[in-house]
């Protein structure tokens, strides 16, 4: 399975569990109390600027009912510029569209972005060369809610690995895989590393895809990370987090299911994960262009960590075989994930064209922030957006429309705005090797 010596690795998986899961661990990360501020203190009233309503404006066709009902629809758009200057740095300029950090929404699977590059700078902070993104971690349980993780059938030998849970993320956003980083970071850490590199509006403080009390949120996995003959390279016990939440009052909807039953009443989204728009697109930026932010508010990942983040960004499902994606032409085809330029189109991908983002869906929400480059005509530009997608105003129903409002929406506002740089100046082409991958499966 993992080593040679099937029989010993197991006796020592089996010892392991029993130790982690045998005493509950107090929280190690300390509370963070240097409350800097957030990269772009937002506003409570819409921060808009001519050129994206322009824009907007000149297709008709695609965007009079966004732009008519936007308040409704809570669209949001960011859409940063990148100028080059004669020594090839990037001069960046942010254009917006109705951005209000104020006006709430579901963030979705936009929040494994940022979890996966604090798992990338937990590894790094231990300080344990023996551990990898590529060294062997498994999962106990010792509270309610909580599941072992032994084996992973997607790997080549079956080893769980925090690489391969970020190729999962990135690829095709996948649920548990969050989930088991959100377990080896715990809550506490998550949120107070936020906090200290200037996001202290944001907040993840529970698992996806599963339901679980606040309190069994709080508590994370025993995990146990092996090296290559089977031997414990380093035990992180069960942790609980102490995390105070922000006082929020965040609500969505005008009514919502629960356990069935119809409550006629906004949905209270107070106790779930925030991210707003702003702040996805600048930890997108931060991790394209490290250097255009301070060093304390960059995370605190290798040059090769930051490359392979980028890489499983921008590879398609169909160019995997570990994941098995490929074979799966079904639930996966190669433009899966990529909201923004392709919207939910099984088209074949333009060669010349790469999607670096993170997109999200749930409650009626649809995400997507991206960084997009042509390297054909040289092109490259980052556009981040939101789009309530929810006519019925009833959440947990089902019935979203995402395929007939949020999807033409994605798609309609990448191709305007990668046309629009195709007409649009530049005076130094970018040198966009540095992005530009070999996708080896």
């Amino acid at each position: 399975m993992i080593c040679k010596h099937k029989a010993l690795f197991n006796l020592l998986v089996v010892i392991a569990f029993f130790l982690s899961c045998g005493t509950t661990g107090k929280n190690t990360q300390a509370s963070n109390t240097n409350n800097k501020p957030n990269l772009i203190n937002m506003p409570d009233t819409p921060k808009n600027d001519g050129l994206l309503e322009s824009i907007l404006n000149n297709y008709p066709q695609y965007f009079t009912e966004i732009l008519k009902n936007r308040k409704d629809l809570n669209v949001q758009v960011i859409y940063t510029q990148v100028n080059r200057g004669a020594n090839g740095r990037p001069i960046l300029q942010n254009h917006y569209f109705n951005i209000n950090a104020a006006r709430y929404y579901y963030p979705a699977s936009t929040v494994k972005l940022p979890i996966v590059l604090l798992a990338l700078q937990k590894l790094h902070e231990l300080n344990n060369t023996q551990v990898t993104p590529n060294t062997t971690m498994l999962s106990g349980s010792a509270f309610s809610g909580q599941s072992d993780v032994y084996n992973d059938p997607t790997t080549p030998d079956g080893r769980p690995t925090i690489a391969h849970y970020i190729k999962k993320i990135l690829m095709v956003s996948d649920n548990d895989a969050f989930n088991r980083l959100y377990e080896f970071l715990g809550q506490q850490y998550i949120n107070d590393e936020l906090k200290k590199i200037g996001y202290s509006d944001a907040q993840v403080i529970h698992r996806l895809d599963i339901f679980l009390s606040e309190e069994e949120n709080r508590r994370t996995n025993p995990i146990t990370f092996y090296d290559s003959a089977g031997n414990i390279v380093y035990v992180q016990k069960e942790q609980r987090s102490n995390l105070k939440y922000n006082n929020r009052n965040d609500s969505l909807g005008k009514s919502y299911y629960s356990a069935g039953k119809l409550i006629n009443r906004p949905m209270d989204f107070s106790k779930k994960n925030r991210l707003c728009l702003q702040d996805l697109h600048n930890i997108l930026l931060s991790l394209v262009f490290p250097e255009k932010v301070d060093a304390v508010q960059r995370f605190n990942i290798s040059e090769d960590d930051r490359r392979f983040v980028l890489k499983y960004m921008s590879q398609y499902p169909t160019e995997s075989i570990y994941p098995p994606y490929s074979a799966d032409t079904v639930n996966y085809w190669p433009a899966y994930c990529k909201f923004l330029f392709y919207g939910g189109s099984k088209e074949k991908p333009q060669t010349n064209i790469r999607i670096f983002n993170k997109v999200g869906d749930a409650y009626g929400q649809l995400i997507d922030a991206a960084y997009i480059v042509d390297y054909k005509n040289k092109i490259e530009f980052f556009l981040s957006a939101v789009i309530y997608c929810n006519s019925d105003g009833i959440i947990n129903d089902d019935k979203y429309d995402y395929d007939s409002l949020g999807l033409p929406f994605m798609k309609n506002l990448g191709q305007v705005i990668y046309n629009y740089e195709l007409k649009r100046h530049y005076k130094n082409k970018p040198d966009l090797s540095p992005v530009l991958f070999t996708y080896d499966k």
